[in-house]
């Protein structure tokens, strides 16, 4: 059986080139700099502990990687993905920086034009990112009597939810058969095993395949244009 060739176009060649050199680099700073700290300042972890506290942490962490990997890929395209996976905070950023992105400029996600326009969000996203931390960093002794402020606590503990509680209302209204059974999903499950909240970044992605098949389902059977 003869296996169909995938042709790349050149801009999807030159993506995926620079992004794994990226990757590469990123990666290796990611792992020279505990590295060079542990020489730099003779403080090598015990080998014992540090597995005990990695058996704990790194399941986890590679189940997220994996899940997030295969569900915002799609979404973002490849230079969204390889730029938001190097620089970090996709659930809470990246995702809804690109989703909003792409249905401002009317383009279609797993397309040219749409992982143009998720690259461009998301790099933009990271510039301003930086710039915001630097201020802050500068800013954070001044500042630090407000953002201490009971008042004002429940409003930086919220700041995620509204983000996505926003998105959702927009892209609910567009489909509610398959956003309305996903949802009311996740909130039988957290409500029933609280537990889940501790490990939020594996169940979304989760529900976020959920919501993928089902709507394949339903694109199948004629429910959904």
């Amino acid at each position: 059986m003869s296996k169909e060739k995938i042709i790349l176009s050149e801009y999807e060649e030159d993506i995926h080139r620079t992004g794994k050199r990226w990757f590469f680099f990123a990666y290796l700073f990611i792992i020279l700099f505990p590295i060079g700290a542990a020489i730099y300042f003779n403080a090598w972890p015990n080998p014992s502990e540090l597995l005990n506290a990695a058996i704990g942490v790194v399941p986890i962490y590679w189940a997220t990687g994996f899940i997030e990997a295969f569900t915002y890929m799609p979404m973002l395209g490849a230079g969204g993905s390889y730029l938001g996976f190097i620089t970090g905070n996709m659930s809470n950023l990246k995702v809804p920086v690109a989703i909003q992105a792409m249905d401002q400029a009317n383009v279609k996600q797993g397309t040219e034009e749409g992982d143009c326009i998720s690259t461009i969000a998301i790099a933009i996203s990271s510039i301003v990112t930086v710039v915001i931390i630097i201020i802050f960093v500068v800013l954070m002794v001044p500042l630090s009597p407000i953002f201490s402020n009971p008042v004002l606590t429940p409003a930086f503990n919220n700041v995620v939810p509204s983000l996505f509680g926003g998105l959702m209302v927009a892209y609910l209204m567009k489909d509610p058969k398959v956003g309305v059974p996903i949802i009311l999903l996740g909130a039988a499950l957290f409500i029933a095993f609280p537990v889940l909240a501790g490990i939020y970044p594996v169940v979304l992605p989760v529900l976020a395949g959920l919501a993928m098949g089902l709507a394949r389902i339903l694109y199948k059977k004629g429910k959904l244009n």
